[in-house]
């Protein structure tokens, strides 16, 4: 094909036609290819936005991992990683590539890892350019030079393609599978574009901890000044983008990383940040990320016009905006910084109860990332009317292939080496459970990771939460004393040893799947329940 900025690899070892495929377009070449296909159109920015159909967000439940001989022992199987057999893969394959054979799709090399001794070859075939233009925002982007011979990885994503599920094995229509033996991931029945990123972070969960000793994690990260680096956890809703986003501080990443031997690296080389109620005063860095070359997704425009209506989630309210990192004006590039000096675990305690900071020892570390708290609050989902616990370990357990407890023992391990400061933040609310208590003010939580940062919590005194354990300073810059013991900020002290004691309990009852598994350091760190609460 004439677009064809390189010349074209053999694609026989795909099953696929080389002549159908168009491979490596520029960011120009392939709105142009997307605009043509009818896959979307142009914002008044410049960014082209897309529908991407039934899926507006990812499917867990048709998420697979073929089982043979790699796996088999060695994935945490179960409603998380469920099997499929290896002949039922085999024949997807070809019935994948027949479809794609039939028309043109977009073939793209990249890579994750920006750590280079860590590096990943990938192959991403798609069959609409905006799955590739996902492709080409989000992995790393080499140079024409550094693409020798066949990567290491393939992806295969074909939305119009469906599985048979009597045949196939799958569920339904739609279905993504990794293949860890044939280093293969198949993507049907869904235009979805982030099952193509988290395939890749399941594939780099599964290795890199087992084959590197490297922690992959579901973070983000940024670096001072003076070189230390701070790592943040936290899952949705609880602040995650917006407190890495520090002008002050350079931005390695939003999402996805690794902790390897004397390095944090992205693992991606780009970001897919939520649009629902963007504004430029509250979200100004991913705001001017919205420019030519960014993938726009499930949004809406106003009426009559190609302005973008943050606020319309009549589509989803999974509304989204992939670009290059290099989009963000303080990002590090290479994305690289040395090992974390401070890491922060952020949760929005919708029952108000947990410190808005605490310092947590090796044990408790562990506990909590092994835990993954936040809460929902009414009106983030339907149905959702009073605030929900919600565990999901180490932050991101729908992608982790193995056993939680190996990352958290990994994440203990690192922690010790290198002498660092784990934080629990509580981005959520204070004075009273949600409908009573007021949300943290995002002036005070950035008060106090700043202080965390700087050092300035070290030679201050804390002390111990009797429930949770945590220790908390008594004192903290530019953060008023009283709101850092929540028990002190409800007007009913009673009421708050109830409410600690639910989630106390809710914590000890969702530990129980990790019990056999956990070491002595993390069983340790269970919070108290208090029998009897008046």
């Amino acid at each position: 094909m004439s677009k064809a900025l390189m010349p074209m690899p053999d694609l026989k070892y795909l099953n696929l036609d080389s002549e159908k495929a168009l491979y490596q377009l520029n960011v120009a070449q392939l709105v142009e290819e997307a605009l043509s296909n009818g896959e979307g159109s142009l914002a008044d920015t410049g960014a082209l936005a897309v529908d991407t159909g039934k899926f507006t967000g990812r499917s867990p439940k048709d998420r697979f991992i073929v089982c043979d001989e790699i796996t088999q022992d060695t994935v945490w199987w179960g409603d998380i990683n469920i099997k499929i057999d290896p002949k039922k893969f085999d024949g997807l394959f070809l019935k994948l590539t027949d479809h794609l054979n039939q028309n043109k799709y977009y073939v793209r090399d990249a890579y994750a890892c920006a750590d280079e001794s860590y590096k990943t070859t990938i192959r991403v075939v798609t069959e609409t350019a905006y799955q590739n233009l996902f492709a080409n925002n989000l992995f790393l982007r080499p140079d024409e030079a550094d693409i020798t011979g066949r990567p290491e990885w393939t992806i295969i994503a074909c939305p119009s393609f469906f599985a048979d599920p009597e045949v196939d094995g799958t569920r339904q229509g739609n279905f993504s599978i990794l293949n860890f033996s044939k280093k293969m991931i198949l993507i049907g029945g869904s235009g979805y574009t982030g099952e193509i990123k988290k395939g890749i972070f399941s594939v780099l969960n599964f290795i890199l901890p087992q084959q590197r000793n490297t922690l992959s994690m579901h973070c983000s990260a940024n670096v001072g000044k003076d070189g230390d680096t701070a790592i943040f956890f936290g899952l949705s809703g609880t602040g995650k983008t917006t407190l890495s986003a520090d002008p002050e501080r350079g931005l390695i990443g939003d999402d996805e990383h690794g902790w390897g031997t004397g390095t944090v690296f992205n693992f991606e080389g780009g970001c897919y940040a939520k649009c629902v109620d963007l504004t430029a005063e509250k979200e100004p860095q991913i705001f001017n990320a919205i420019k030519p070359g960014s993938l726009l997704e499930n949004i809406n425009y106003f009426p009559g016009t190609k302005t973008v209506d943050f606020s319309n989630i009549e589509k989803t309210e999974n509304t989204r905006v992939a670009y290059p990192i290099d989009y963000i004006d303080n990002a590090v590039i290479p994305s690289i910084a040395s090992d974390p000096k401070n890491i922060f675990f952020l949760t929005a305690d919708a029952f108000g109860v947990l410190p808005p900071i605490s310092k947590l020892n090796a044990g408790q570390a562990m506990f909590h990332f092994i835990s993954g708290y936040t809460a929902k609050v009414a009106g983030t989902e339907a149905g959702v009317t009073e605030p929900q616990v919600t565990f999901s370990a180490c932050f991101g357990k729908a992608f982790l292939p193995l056993h939680p407890t190996r990352y958290a023992e990994l994440l203990g391990k690192k922690m010790q080496e290198h002498d660092v400061n784990v934080w629990l933040v509580n981005t959520g609310w204070s004075g009273g459970a949600y409908g009573v208590g007021q949300r943290m003010k995002l002036s005070y939580t950035r008060a106090m990771i700043t202080a965390a940062l700087r050092g300035e919590l070290e030679n201050v005194e804390f002390i111990a939460d009797p429930i949770f354990g945590l220790s908390m300073p008594v004192s903290c810059p530019n953060v008023p004393s009283e709101i850092l013991n929540p028990r002190n900020t409800w007007s009913d002290q009673q009421k708050y040893d109830n409410k600690a004691n639910e989630l106390s309990l809710a914590f000890v009852t969702n530990f129980k799947q990790f019990e056999e598994y956990a070491s002595e350091e993390m069983l340790a760190s269970l919070p108290k329940v208090v029998e009897n609460t008046a």
